[in-house]
């Protein structure tokens, strides 16, 4: 276990729908790091988890309602897939006000298949370059983004991926661009 996040709190917004693996494997990599995360979600309990959109994969329990959170409560955002998590929290105002206040703070995001979704929402994608799942580019598109095909994207503060055959590398990417904001090298 590397302690490099040690100290960052790392808000993990997602919602009934999410793709397990894809809030899992990153959450799992951030805390390995020494960072602390949170769920923030649109409702409080617990948010159903899907594997592969179609099954049933258990649940997550809520640490906090994305309507109370703020940006200044957090280092970082994950925003883990899955078709349905996306779709809703596009849908949310809360939610949406979160994720733009996050991009336009400066402070990294990471953000894998259908998260995009949001950050498109919230008009966080012109002029970025950035991956995602291939049947939301288009959208991605439309919303001023330069969409490409690769397994990590790094643009600024923005860390995406395709889906969760990228998980490793995702992962990699997410705990180094999380660390160098979390440690600016000097100079």
């Amino acid at each position: 276990m590397t302690h490099e996040l040690q100290g960052m709190r790392v808000g993990i917004l997602a919602t009934d729908g999410v793709e397990r693996v894809e809030l899992d494997q990153p959450r799992g990599a951030l805390q390995g790091a020494g960072a602390k995360t949170e769920i923030v979600s649109l409702h409080h309990g617990e948010i159903q988890a899907r594997q592969f959109d179609l099954n049933a994969a258990g649940t997550f329990p809520v640490d906090r309602l994305v309507a109370d959170a703020s940006v200044d409560d957090y280092h970082a955002l994950l925003l883990p897939g899955g078709t349905m998590n996306p779709d809703q929290l596009r849908m949310n105002h809360d939610a949406v006000r979160f994720v733009r206040d996050f991009m336009a703070s400066g402070k990294p995001v990471a953000s894998i298949c259908h998260g995009p979704w949001t950050l498109a929402e919230a008009d966080a994608v012109r002029g970025r370059r950035l991956t995602s799942w291939p049947s939301i580019r288009t959208d991605l598109r439309n919303a001023g983004a330069e969409v490409v095909d690769e397994e990590v994207v790094v643009d600024g503060q923005l860390v995406t991926s395709r889906g969760p055959a990228d998980l490793p590398a995702f992962c990699a990417a997410v705990v180094e661009q999380f660390a160098r904001a979390h440690h600016p090298m000097p100079g």
